[in-house]
């Protein structure tokens, strides 16, 4: 008796001194469930913090995880769409993890009236929103970028009224601009896309540097401009925007949603601009804008079931007229020595697109979806003399599958494309032609620890009827020393065929000779770079500091070569170097609760062979400086932005005093400023604004050459640097009914 009670002690003994250890050897159990509505998240990562020992949660959200590493005692819980989760393990078994959804807003840690820098995205990637948009004159694509630092928007010449963007020192060509992520208003339409988007049509606008994103093709080089559009769910019921300004230009936009089924909605929206009077602020004889009319409609339309699909169908199409020229040239007007001088266009556009998902059921992780978008664009125009005509049809798509490789820390975007391109141009008598067929496949993987690194590789084939395979490597790695200081890298290779004519329409109006020297080949370049960003709190205000460096190469470029003779414009394969280098530096705070302040400086250098000698490419200056302020009193109810721009000293070509050819001649020009201001009252579904541009009335001197002679060979309006149009008044008002 005395032995078998001694045998059971030093058992029960010895069972409780293991018991810690037996049961830290045992497996973890539990589930991952959504914290609104205690729904399973299927695929959701699980991992003990400091070891590589994971699982991922079964279709009930319960997993079970293997022992942990000696003194492990937490585990990290993500989920894609989710706030990641740390949770100090006490019980071995029925561990509940509630993850909280992460909504659009909640990515943003910059708030209010600042642009929204991602501490999300591998990218380095901004985002301005609707409320952004309002604080300029923002009546089209073009004037959506006054406020911001990073995208800068130029004149091209002093006759058309062309904008285009430029982002890290190179031309918006090098941009790939898409609607809802679907690629847009490309090849034919370049000289004038920014204005075939009305800013009442945007929700916000995503801006991405460096090459991006596999999925969206291989055209990007220098970045993204992604413009989200109303959605139809979530639109106002009626949004009025009318707007009007001291050069007798207006604007009406009429935005309007239905809500048909409780899975069917649509948005339809309305724009028209028109200008009708003659301005010549300068004298020279020339219109500083041209006249014209645009009429504009675009219908979306989406159908949720709120489970597994999810489609959206949208339509646009718009009618541009421009006359421009001197003022006292008419429409139909002979283009002949002794006549006036005109400029005429006219442009008709029609684009669609389709996108539908299906998400697998119980695995919210997996989906597959298909893209497809057209669109056919047709112009007529004449430049004085010179005709130029063409159209392009364009068809595209896209059909990817997304999903995991065991958990949500791995995930894949794998998929097919195929891209027709039609292109048909008329420059003078001289036919272009050029039909693209392109057929390509991708594959994009994203590594997501639970803690503080992404990284994301990819890459593309395609095939060109043209030019034969083309690959695409990309690659972005994010590292979070902590969640305010973080750290982008991202390196990979762009190809794009250029359009030489569309993209250089300023040079049409001079009467230079267009030379294609060379069988012109596609342009590839390699851009490789990254950012800093840390958020910081001061007196408890919120701020940011982000700075960036880029370096974009070119192994080959369509060089156009308007500097080596002032009487052509010769098109060439890049025989030599091009590159741009770029670096910006911002900071954004929040002064008071109701004054914000940006401040950004940006240095660039681009330098392109020409007739070879590297030189400084014309028109760019080397250092630029931005400041804006915002005020706002509380509930918005008045609101007041202030911006500056300052623009350094550049090299301009000296076409004035050239005779001879491969003559090239520069000369500096002088640095100068420009102010923007705006001033919002705002009532209960009613908004007043006032502004201004270019307050302090800069313009440059005599922007056309041989202005008084625009049918002799000297005549040339593409060398503009400044502002051609002075100070500009706007007014305008806004109703909405939510």
């Amino acid at each position: 008796m005395f032995s078998y009670t001694r045998h059971a002690f030093w058992a029960l003994t010895l069972l409780g001194l293991l018991t810690p250890f037996l049961a830290v050897a045992q497996d973890l159990s539990g589930r991952v469930v959504d914290a609104a509505n205690a729904a399973p998240l299927i695929g959701a990562s699980v991992v003990w913090v400091g070891s590589n020992q994971a699982t991922s949660t079964d279709v009930n959200g319960a997993f079970t995880l293997k022992p942990a590493p000696a003194g492990q005692t937490a585990v990290a819980v993500s989920y894609i769409g989710y706030k990641t989760d740390t949770v100090q393990v006490a019980t071995l078994s029925n561990l509940v993890v509630k993850l909280k959804a992460i909504t659009s807003l909640q990515e943003v840690t910059v708030t209010g009236k600042q642009d929204r820098y991602s501490a999300l995205t591998p990218t380095n990637s901004q985002v301005i929103t609707a409320k952004d948009l309002t604080k300029s004159a923002c009546c089209n694509l073009a004037e959506s970028f006054e406020t911001n630092a990073s995208v800068e928007v130029s004149t091209s010449d002093a006759v058309s009224g062309a904008k285009q963007i430029q982002m890290l020192g190179l031309d918006g060509s090098y941009t790939l601009m898409t609607t809802d992520n679907v690629p847009a208003l490309r090849g034919l339409a370049t000289p004038y896309r920014l204005n075939y988007l009305s800013g009442t049509y945007i929700d916000a606008i995503d801006i991405i540097k460096g090459t991006g994103s596999v999925l969206n093709g291989y055209e990007s080089i220098s970045g993204q401009v992604n413009v989200r559009l109303k959605d139809p769910e979530k639109s106002d019921r009626l949004h009025l925007n009318l707007y009007g300004n001291s050069l007798a230009k207006w604007d009406a936009n009429l935005n309007t949603s239905f809500t048909l089924t409780p899975k069917l909605s649509t948005v339809l929206m309305l724009h028209t601009d028109q200008i009708s009077n003659r301005v010549d602020g300068n004298d020279d004889g020339f219109l500083d804008l041209p006249l014209g009319k645009h009429y504009n409609v675009f219908n979306k339309w989406k159908y949720n079931t709120g489970k597994q699909w999810v489609a959206e169908v949208g339509f646009q199409a718009l009618r541009e007229t421009r006359t421009g020229g001197q003022v006292g040239y008419r429409s139909g007007m002979p283009q002949q020595e002794g006549s006036f001088y005109g400029t005429e266009s006219e442009t008709d556009r029609v684009s669609g697109f389709s996108k539908t998902s299906y998400t697998f059921k119980n695995k919210p992780y997996q989906s597959i979806g298909l893209i497809l978008s057209g669109s056919r664009h047709q112009f007529d125009s004449h430049y004085g003399p010179r005709t130029y005509d063409g159209h392009q049809n364009t068809g595209l798509a896209n059909l990817i599958f997304q999903s995991a490789f065991g958990n949500t820390a791995h995930t894949y975007k794998t998929g097919l494309s195929y891209q027709l391109e039609d292109y048909e141009e008329n420059l003078a008598g001289q036919q272009l032609r050029r039909r693209e067929r392109v057929p390509g496949a991708f594959f994009e993987y994203v590594y997501q620890n639970s803690k503080n690194l992404t990284l994301v590789g990819g890459i593309r084939a395609d095939h060109h009827n043209l030019y034969g395979w083309v690959y695409t490597p990309r690659f972005n790695v994010k590292y979070d020393f902590t969640p305010n200081t973080i750290l982008r890298l991202a390196a990979g290779k762009g190809f794009r065929v250029a359009n030489p004519i569309a993209e250089n329409v300023a040079s049409l109006i001079s009467n230079r000779e267009f030379v294609f020297r060379d069988n012109l080949q596609p342009e590839k370049a390699w851009n490789m770079g990254g950012s800093f960003t840390q958020y910081f709190e001061v007196g408890e205000r919120k701020g940011a500091f982000i700075t960036d460096y880029y370096y974009t190469t070119f192994q080959n470029q369509v060089v156009p070569d308007m500097y080596s003779s002032p009487y052509q414009v010769v098109f060439t394969n890049l025989n030599g170097r091009s590159f741009s280098k770029s670096f910006q530096a911002e900071v954004q705070y929040e002064l008071s609760s109701m004054l914000d302040v940006k401040a950004a400086y940006k240095y660039f250098d681009v330098r392109t062979t020409y007739n070879g000698q590297l030189e400084q490419r014309p028109f760019i200056p080397n250092h630029r400086a931005f400041l804006n302020l915002g005020f706002a009193t509380p509930f918005d109810k008045w609101r007041a932005d202030l911006t500056a721009q300052w623009f350094g000293p550049r090299t301009v070509p000296a076409m004035e005093h050239q005779h001879e050819a491969s003559d090239f001649r520069t000369r500096t020009v002088h640095p100068y400023a420009v102010f923007n201001g705006q001033i919002t009252r705002a009532f209960k579904r009613w908004e007043v604004y006032l502004g201004g541009e270019n307050l302090l009335d800069y313009k440059q001197k005599n922007p056309i050459i041989a202005a008084d002679r625009p049918f002799s060979q000297d005549f040339d309006a593409s060398m503009v640097w400044a502002p051609v149009i002075g100070r500009v008044i706007y007014a305008g008002l806004r109703f909405t009914i939510k």
